[in-house]
């Protein structure tokens, strides 16, 4: 679908799902024995990044060095057969203290056409896992199936969202907190990340917002109400510097002054927390709390 028309089509969706985008009252619901974040913070923050193509990934050092120079960390999650991902840019990222996830593995929108053919992709993905010493998944378009998730060697996936009528398979969890989810009813499973920001090619690309009011306005609410605020972002359309910007990049000063605001409006109010961590301690507390 060429860019105009998904624009048209997604000013239908935002005027349909006005109620429940980009704020569902639905997703509040504290998890079952609920205690809070660590060291008694209000809310978490969790930034990730989905690299989609060769020139994202040509961006990744640019986009680190901004998130480090403000004080924050990220994951970078890769799509290991569409581009040449390139193990230095991977040390450099990990050296920094940056996580790198799985993205799929060619983002051609089949991996849920049969379980034959997730099946024989989940081998392939699981070694790149283990090569890259990751243990975070994010699929392709956000296509989902939780179940057959159980076939990768992960200890969480991020592929669902809170709200977000804007997706090919728009079945919002309805949660602003992580869950387990876990197979045929044992503690067998992982943790599932939902993210709970709209994405940046929603906001900027699709509907062609001039600022990041959207963002700060979903933030506040996520915090007012103790959950985990996950963006998603991607550096193939944030553009860095100077020079003309074509129809489907952003100004990366959006998201720059996003975690300004961020650091500045909710200093020490927040768990800032790579997903692996997030993971970690969600599966040590709460593994049992949804998803049985």
């Amino acid at each position: 679908m060429q860019l105009e028309l998904r624009r048209r089509y997604a000013a239908v969706l935002r005027q349909k799902h006005a109620s429940t985008w980009p704020i569902d009252e639905r997703a509040v619901g504290l998890p079952e024995a609920w205690f809070g974040w660590p060291h008694g913070k209000k809310f978490a923050l969790v930034l990730t990044h989905d690299v989609d193509t060769t020139k994202g990934h040509g961006r990744c050092l640019d986009l680190m060095e901004l998130e480090k120079g403000l004080g924050f960390l990220a994951s970078f999650n890769f799509v290991p057969k569409r581009y040449d991902v390139s193990p230095d840019l991977r040390r450099v990222l990990v050296k920094n203290s940056f996580e790198v996830g799985v993205h799929g593995l060619y983002h051609d929108g089949k991996y849920l056409k049969s379980k034959k053919i997730f099946s024989e992709r989940a081998v392939q993905i699981n070694r790149y896992l283990r090569d890259w010493n990751a243990v975070g998944y994010r699929s392709p378009s956000m296509l989902h199936n939780l179940e057959w998730f159980h076939e990768l060697d992960i200890e969480y996936d991020s592929s669902t969202f809170d709200t977000d009528p804007f997706e090919p398979k728009p079945d919002g969890m309805q949660t602003i907190f992580p869950f387990w989810f876990c197979h045929d009813g044992n503690r067998r499973g992982y943790v599932e990340l939902p993210y709970t920001l709209p994405q940046d090619f929603t906001l900027f690309i699709l509907m062609q917002e001039c600022d990041n009011r959207i963002w700060k306005k979903k933030l506040h609410w996520i915090a007012e109400n103790g959950g985990m605020a996950l963006l998603n972002s991607h550096p193939d359309y944030m553009h860095f510097g100077s020079g003309r910007r074509s129809r489907e990049e952003y100004p990366a000063d959006h998201y720059a002054d996003f975690l300004k605001y961020v650091k500045k409006e909710y200093a020490g109010q927040y768990w800032h927390a790579l997903p692996r961590d997030v993971a970690q301690f969600w599966k040590q507390h709460y593994c049992l709390t949804r998803g049985e």
